[in-house]
């Protein structure tokens, strides 16, 4: 399936019916919480199977993805997935990997979110996103606000470090 920046790849509180290979492109995955709050949890990038709550037993989504740029995504059923969970004894160490893989990605975040100041973490977070952009600048798929929620800084310290990065490009 491909998705094209904007499209809803799942919805906070969909039942699970399928889980998610992502082959390429981007994800956002907000959240928005009872008094109203948007936030943004989340960035998937390919390779990733999600939600990745769900990748032992079912469970409704967490948040909503929404593709940053033109993505493509294998969906699998659910039901397929946890049945070949119990059948093949390889399936375990599969669903270990991935889950590695997601805590890998978790410590390098919280890497970057604990590194030095303001512009390197943002340097960091481009850096990162740079891999999976297909070229495209960061603004142009997220805004002040979500970058902001990335790097743990409010819009108006992003606006700053933006300007001065286009100073130096």
């Amino acid at each position: 399936m491909i998705l094209h920046k904007g499209e809803i790849l799942f919805r906070q509180g969909d039942s699970g019916d399928h889980l998610f290979h992502i082959r390429s492109g981007l994800f956002k995955v907000t959240r928005l919480h009872p008094n109203g709050n948007m936030v943004l949890f989340n960035i998937l990038y390919p390779g990733e199977m999600v939600p990745h709550h769900s990748l032992i037993s079912p469970k409704e989504t967490h948040g909503t993805a929404t593709a940053l740029i033109q993505s493509e995504v294998e969906v699998i059923s659910a039901k397929t997935w946890y049945r070949e969970l119990e059948e093949d004894p390889k399936k375990p160490l599969e669903v270990a990997r991935l889950l590695q893989e997601k805590v890998r990605f978790m410590q390098m975040r919280l890497d970057h979110l604990t590194v030095g100041g303001p512009a390197e973490r943002l340097e960091l977070l481009i850096r990162w996103l740079d891999e999976y952009s297909q070229g495209i600048h960061l603004t142009e798929y997220l805004t002040q606000e979500e970058i902001g929620q990335l790097i743990g800084v409010r819009r108006e310290t992003v606006n700053r470090l933006l300007r001065g990065i286009d100073k130096v490009i």
